[in-house]
């Protein structure tokens, strides 16, 4: 059995803890619980004849006052970026991390996630922007965690991204 760590990361209320809710238990709450530090869940997924463990850490967002501690992200062996596609300014925080995570771990699989593709009368994320991102081989997929669109999808492509990468074996989660 192989183990990876995912890392969840993107600003506050973009709907990590929606999406690893939605992925982990299938289900949908709309009430808004923040985040403190760190949530661990686990989920194994089938790829082809191999199961993978996934080890999802839920970490808290970030903002111009809150920064995501370097602590959580040893031992990551890739990473969702999430981004609301209704407010784009998260769109920019989840490159800043993007940046910020390729300096201390290096190149990592990812995928960025485009979250509430189900508010489609409030989207504001430029197609042109993110037209860019794919230009740059950046692995851009949109979800609901409401609905639950598109949501394994994009924890299966980064299942796959892991096994392609080898990424080494992620330790066992340990406390912060």
């Amino acid at each position: 059995m192989l183990q990876r760590k995912i890392c969840m990361l993107g600003a506050f209320s973009v709907g990590k803890t929606s999406l690893v809710r939605r992925f982990v238990e299938s289900a949908f709450s709309d009430t808004y619980l923040t985040t403190v530090g760190v949530k661990i869940d686990k989920k194994s997924v089938a790829i082809g004849e191999r199961t993978l463990d996934l080890i999802l850490w839920d970490i808290a967002g970030e903002d111009e006052v809150s920064t995501i501690r370097t602590s959580y992200l040893r031992g990551t062996a890739g990473y969702l970026l999430v981004a609301d596609g209704t407010r784009p300014v998260t769109l920019d925080v989840a490159c800043s991390l993007r940046e910020r995570v390729t300096g201390l771990l290096g190149e990592l699989p990812f995928v960025l996630l485009l979250n509430k593709c189900d508010l489609v009368d409030d989207w504001r994320v430029p197609a042109e922007r993110v037209a860019t991102l794919r230009q740059a081989e950046w692995p851009v997929a949109t979800s609901s965690a409401k609905t639950g669109e598109g949501v394994e999808q994009a924890f299966r492509e980064l299942a796959d991204r892991l096994l392609d990468a080898k990424a080494p074996m992620s330790s066992p989660p340990q406390a912060p």
